[in-house]
């Protein structure tokens, strides 16, 4: 198969929109080579760099997942020719973030195979993992064609990946879990979406309706893990959540609140703009997946 797969659409054709994408897929793995080579990660480089990798895999997953409501609000049926592209991605980087943690523990694989099995956020990571490599394998059209039916309902396996994800993202950020609390916000919004009834999919009234549950669900999730998994305050927490208060920044929860309005805005912005164009032919945007891995 030819490299130029990467940044062709289907007839051949050279596509900005696939080069973009493969560029910014390429750029954090990038910047965590120059902070490496720069000496700018400190004393556990190694470390930093399975961290970032780590993240970096939570942060494709989630991009994946939001090209199909992407695709359907913004009404941008190419949008699907990447989301196959962002679902290796996202295997490759958790591919890497292993890979680096067995670097970080000197390469002794017998240790790192008894670490996994006992504890508990590695056989989560590495079970997810595998759920992600088998959806990587198996996202060609050939693998479609190959399972039928059972393809799609194999694919849908990726939200239960995500919430494993995230699990892991949790249990090794510990008591620091902004990130993961913002990732797990986003992630509720996707599921939220993904459980309207396609009549529902993209009304406006629902959609910025989602906005503030898919930050109370933030919330709660934040509350949930001080109060499960610390000795925090949990209702602090929740409290900090409830106020909206610019003078210690942005709670995870209030980021994706805002990330919802804006998604709300952006569709009756895209709405608007096709009702203003002449002779646009007005049509209810496709539900079904596309023929990619993660649109499922």
């Amino acid at each position: 198969m030819s490299l130029g797969v990467l940044w062709r659409d289907r007839r051949g054709r050279f596509s900005a929109l696939k080069a973009g994408v493969l560029l910014g897929t390429l750029l954090p793995a990038a910047t965590l080579a120059v902070q490496w080579q720069a000496d700018a990660l400190g004393g556990r480089p190694v470390h930093a760099l399975l961290l970032g990798a780590g993240l970096w895999t939570v942060r494709f997953l989630m991009i994946t997942l939001a090209v199909r409501p992407a695709r359907i609000l913004l009404d941008q049926p190419r949008l699907a020719l990447v989301s196959r592209m962002l679902g290796v991605t996202t295997a490759a980087y958790a591919l890497a973030h292993l890979s680096l943690y067995a670097v970080d523990q000197n390469l002794m694989l017998l240790h790192v195979a008894a670490e996994i099995i006992h504890r508990f956020y590695l056989a989560i990571g590495f079970g997810t993992l595998t759920g992600l490599l088998v959806l990587a394998a198996t996202s060609t059209d050939r693998w479609a064609m190959r399972l039928g039916r059972g393809w799609k309902r194999l694919h849908r396996l990726i939200y239960l990946l995500g919430a494993t994800a995230l699990f892991h993202f949790f249990l090794q950020s510990k008591s620091d879990v902004g990130q993961a609390v913002l990732m797990a916000g986003f992630f509720s919004w996707l599921v939220l979406w993904r459980a309207l009834p396609a009549r529902l999919a993209t009304n406006l009234f629902v959609l910025a309706a989602l906005a503030p549950l898919a930050a109370l669900a933030t919330a709660g999730i934040e509350a949930l893990w001080y109060a499960a998994a610390t000795h925090l305050n949990w209702h602090r927490v929740l409290a900090a959540n409830l106020v909206f208060d610019l003078g210690f920044g942005l709670r995870p929860s209030a980021w994706v609140g805002l990330a919802g309005l804006g998604v709300a805005l952006l569709t009756a912005l895209r709405m608007g703009i096709d009702r203003l164009r002449p002779g646009k032919r007005r049509r209810r945007p496709t539900l079904r997946p596309a023929g990619s891995s993660q649109a499922a």
